[in-house]
């Protein structure tokens, strides 16, 4: 599923199970972890990260997944996060391609790299709003962050997905590009960084690292948002949700409310 090859000092890594929008399963994130590694071990200069097919990533399969028996919290706090982490710290500039879904923990890939150029095609937002579950993956401080209170919660009640050149505009990523011109871009852009002072740009990488998390808080808020997913694991919603995706229908909830507050 998961694509790694180098090249001239760049590393490219790709999600490869276009048939389900390369969404993840823990397999799936546990190849991605090893990939990073092997580009580290292999001393690249930059990486490349994009997907196959019509979808950068679709966020978590859970095509299989049972609902009543979900381990969300061992899923986003046991495999996605440390993932993120790793992506975050990874030695050299890293670039991602940004096409079609990217949504849920997509969406959190991409909050992981370094410099994100999106396609015209991309479609970014919260898709939870039928699931009967919570944006996670650190799109919560992202949204808050680049959008403010007003739009995040806009995006979250209404499920409405932004396009890639309305993502842009509005500050959450990098720059956007016709699809056809999009993957050749970022190779340009990482072929360049490993020819610079790469270095120079792991002391900027640190220092915006650092700015990011004092601003913004990104892994307390992930902490967060995790917990959140595990209390809703023990909702109707939650489980009608699930079962209206894996039967292809549209879910109905009933909306009862669980104790949800942050800190408890």
């Amino acid at each position: 599923m998961i694509k790694l090859s180098i090249a001239d000092g760049v590393a490219e890594v790709v999600l490869d199970a276009p048939d389900r929008l390369n969404s993840l399963g823990p397999s799936d994130l546990a190849e991605l972890a090893a990939a990073y590694t092997e580009a580290e071990q292999a001393g690249v200069r930059a990486l490349v990260l994009r997907g196959e097919g019509r979808a950068f990533c679709a966020g978590r399969d859970i095509s299989g997944v049972n609902p009543r028996e979900d381990d969300v919290l061992g899923y986003l706090e046991g495999l996605v996060e440390p993932l993120m982490k790793q992506m975050s710290s990874f030695p050299a500039p890293t670039f991602a391609v940004a096409h079609g879904a990217c949504l849920g923990v997509g969406l959190g890939l991409l909050i992981a790299t370094d410099v994100v150029y999106v396609a015209d095609s991309a479609k970014i937002g919260s898709p939870f709003a039928n699931l009967g579950a919570t944006l996670d993956s650190g799109g919560h401080a992202l949204f808050v962050e680049r959008l403010g209170a007003h739009r995040t919660l806009d995006l979250i009640y209404t499920g409405r997905l932004m396009s890639g050149s309305e993502a842009v505009a509005a500050g959450l990523f990098s720059r956007a590009f016709a699809d056809d011109e999009v993957l050749a871009a970022a190779r340009a852009a990482a072929a360049q960084a490993a020819a610079g002072a790469t270095q120079a740009f792991l002391a900027s990488k640190a220092l915006v690292a650092e700015l990011r998390d004092r601003r913004v808080g990104l892994w307390s808020s992930m902490s967060e948002e995790n917990r959140a997913q595990a209390a809703l694991c023990d909702t109707d919603d939650y489980r009608e949700g699930f079962a209206a995706f894996q039967e292809k229908r549209r879910p109905v909830f009933g909306g009862a409310l669980p104790d949800l507050v942050a800190g408890d």
